[in-house]
């Protein structure tokens, strides 16, 4: 099968979030399943180049309709470890792409709008007929509704689309300008209830609800968080159009990339281990500490790893840490702000608690310290306000970091609580769960295993090994979009 990924990040080249990661990851899966991948994307200014391998010329006089006229752009064509990529540059006064960041401009709606209308006259132009295009998120919601709007009367008829959608929160909008832009021009028709208008805002239109609309199926990352936006107020106002289009809609998990993320064989880390020589993780809480100046003591030591933003529950982040100085544990963290305010209260608390021996705060972002951390830390916390999926915690089970979670999105499909689940065996459980949002949840939690560390040491090293046994590579969601592919391609 021949698979088109259009997406606007893929890690390691252009990575924001977990967007990237799944990119690279399922593109990676695919191939490695005997299928022929290629990505589009556009050529951000600012892009990792020095993970690009080969990159020469593959389109060079690409003319994209824009408006009345047509906007000149070069294709470049490199492998990024192992996949080969399209990048697409445009030339005119608009710079979409050379703005020295990825996101975050007034005018992001136009950008994607643009690079949409692009990445599907270059498959056009360069004669290129994948059996299926899988797009990402609301940058590239536009896709399916001007392939069949418009491409599928120029020569692309039998091209189907998998839309995949990472994060409800952020849509996409725009005016008529939008349609007018692209060519798709009708505005009678695309302001339609049924079509692209939005579900609260009669003069905006949805590059999401697009996607949703005109694609020929629809995921997002989890199970539990398809059912969370079908029926629970996370779809962010979308959730009558999933209703309407339910029979092409499923969650799939996601997964990790355990040539990445695995302590077996990370280079990052001083020690490597399996569950088998679990013992062997203690060398990295030893390097960890001596890092991070932390005191050399017989303690837990509690992590936290990711954004500090609102979705990530910063308010019971911030909780932790004080919870696990006051039972007598170690905490570290790691991550960056993507609010000001946000991240002025976590600078007064790292000036705050900077003598105290049993705490580092680390803001910004080191993927070399994550490795660490993951590999010496004993539980990691993820409180999440929602997480569609969350790649966290999966990471933290195969390091043998026991994860503490809300009971969220693709939380709940990975972690299942020590104490009180009712879906797998004793055996099988992995970590501890919460469900409320207030201190006093992650407090019960949290405490708990805490208390296991001190008081059961081999049941938490028997919980940690039980961890490390579970499979969330790219294996399983693999598998079952090859399924979603084979069913909108011959049914």
């Amino acid at each position: 099968m021949y698979i088109v990924q259009i997406a606007s990040e893929c890690a390691p080249v252009i990575k924001v979030g977990g967007l990237g990661d799944v990119v690279y990851g399922l593109s990676r899966e695919l191939e490695g399943r005997g299928h022929c991948v290629e990505l589009i994307l556009p050529k951000y200014d600012n892009m990792g180049y020095d993970q690009i391998w080969g990159m020469h010329d593959a389109y060079r006089d690409l003319w994209v309709p824009w408006y009345g006229g047509a906007i000149h752009c070069s294709v470049y064509c490199g492998w990024v470890h192992g996949r080969l990529c399209f990048f697409i540059e445009p030339h005119s006064g608009d710079n979409f792409f050379n703005r020295g960041c990825y996101y975050g401009c007034h005018d992001d709606n136009m950008r994607f709008a643009f690079f949409s209308k692009a990445a599907l006259e270059f498959l056009l132009r360069s004669n290129k007929r994948p059996d299926v295009i899988h797009c990402h998120d609301w940058q590239t919601g536009l896709v399916p509704v001007l392939l069949f709007e418009i491409y599928k009367y120029n020569g692309m008829w039998n091209q189907r689309v998998c839309y995949t959608i990472h994060n409800f929160k952020h849509q996409g909008f725009g005016g008529s300008e939008i349609l007018w832009a692209t060519g798709l021009n009708r505005e009678s028709y695309y302001f339609h209830y049924d079509r692209l208008r939005d579900n609260f805002n009669p003069f905006s239109l949805n590059f999401m609800k697009g996607g949703i609309v005109f694609s020929n199926f629809v995921t997002t990352v989890s199970p539990n968080h398809g059912l969370e936006v079908q029926f629970g107020d996370y779809s962010y106002g979308l959730g009558h159009t999933l209703y309407l289009h339910q029979n092409k809609f499923r969650g799939v998990l996601n997964g990790i990339d355990y040539d990445i993320w695995n302590p077996e064989i990370d280079r990052f880390i001083p020690a490597t281990y399996t569950a088998k020589t679990l013992a062997d993780k203690a060398k990295n809480k030893k390097a960890l500490r001596d890092r991070l100046l932390l005191q050399d003591v017989d303690k837990p030591i509690v992590a936290y790893i990711g954004r500090l933003d609102e979705q990530k529950g910063v308010h019971l982040v911030h909780h932790a840490i004080y919870r696990a100085l006051f039972k007598k544990a170690q905490f570290v963290l790691l991550g960056a702000a993507t609010e000001r305010a946000i991240g002025s209260w976590f600078a007064h608390e790292k000036r705050h608690l900077n003598d105290n021996p049993d705490i580092h705060i680390e803001l910004g972002f080191n993927e070399e310290l994550s490795h660490l951390i993951y590999a010496g830390a004993d539980l990691i916390v993820v409180p999440s306000h929602y997480e569609p999926c969350g790649l966290t915690q999966m990471i933290g089970l195969k390091y043998g970091a026991v994860p503490v979670v809300r009971g969220v999105g693709g939380l709940v499909d990975t972690v299942f609580d020590r104490d009180y689940d009712t879906q797998k065996l004793p055996e099988q459980r992995n970590g501890y769960v919460f469900y409320q949002t207030d201190p006093a949840a992650l407090e019960s939690a949290l405490d708990r295993a805490i208390d296991l560390w001190y008081e059961s040491p081999a049941q938490f090293r028997q919980l940690q090994a039980q961890g490390m046994g579970y499979d969330y590579s790219w294996n399983y969601p693999g598998k079952e979009y090859l399924e979603i592919y084979d069913l909108i391609c011959y049914r």
